[in-house]
């Protein structure tokens, strides 16, 4: 898609295929050089540890254009020490700081035409993503993982736009169990939270505020916003 294409003022967000994704791979216990890619697809063995035990973890940056032209990226290094800290609580291989902040820097270059312009509301979307792919039967962590980002303009997240929106407490559910992986950004705290937000939706709110999984009186999480009571 040409970007003089894209009609920024109705972006939503979802998936659009931007030019270049870049990835890096941990094999013989060492980080690879990081490889540029413009397929959408990867191929992983069936039996890949991010499939059957849960190895996959995931962040979300965001990439604008300033008054002056500039791109800049908001604390990518934060970003970084948070995927350490889910590796370590997942036990998968830490991605260095460095090599995820070149990567970040790559692939934002790569795909800078898809940069919206200054005060249009919308941004470059930055997804890292890192899973295990040795195949294992036996429960264990990986000893190959795949780090990837790929990138892809979007608009704001709720449809009404960076505007005050009403959440809704469902008691009934539970973002993370104490002790659990509720730490971490992991894909499995997001499928814990397709029923309820489904629910929510349909009750008319735009996303569920979750309280403690144990005592059901302490803000736990509320989801894609800020949130005042």
């Amino acid at each position: 898609m040409e970007k003089s294409s894209i009609d920024w003022g109705n972006l939503g967000f979802g998936y659009m295929k931007a030019d270049y994704n870049v990835r890096c791979y941990y094999r013989d216990g060492k980080w690879g050089e990081i490889e540029v890619s413009s397929e959408e697809n990867i191929s992983i063995h069936m039996a890949s540890t991010c499939l059957h035990y849960g190895q996959e973890a995931f962040e979300g940056m965001k990439a604008f254009r300033g008054k002056d032209g500039k791109i800049r990226v908001f604390r990518m290094d934060e970003n970084a020490k948070r995927l350490q800290h889910t590796s370590d609580g997942i036990m998968m291989a830490k991605l260095p700081i460095e090599k995820f902040e070149e990567a970040v820097r790559k692939v934002v270059k790569l795909n800078e035409r898809f940069v919206p312009p200054y005060e249009s509301g919308c941004s470059l979307y930055i997804r890292p993503l890192l899973i295990g792919i040795s195949p294992r039967i036996g429960v264990g962590p990986s000893s190959e993982y795949l780090f990837l980002i790929f990138v892809q303009p979007v608009g704001p997240y709720f449809k009404d736009g960076f505007k005050a929106t009403p959440v809704v407490i469902l008691r009934q559910y539970d973002r993370a169990a104490p002790l659990g992986t509720g730490t971490y950004k992991v894909g499995g705290n997001y499928a814990a939270s397709l029923v309820p937000g489904d629910k929510g939706h349909k009750m008319g709110y735009s996303a569920v505020l979750y309280l403690d999984a144990k005592q059901k009186k302490y803000v736990d999480e509320c989801g894609p916003a800020n949130f005042s009571a």
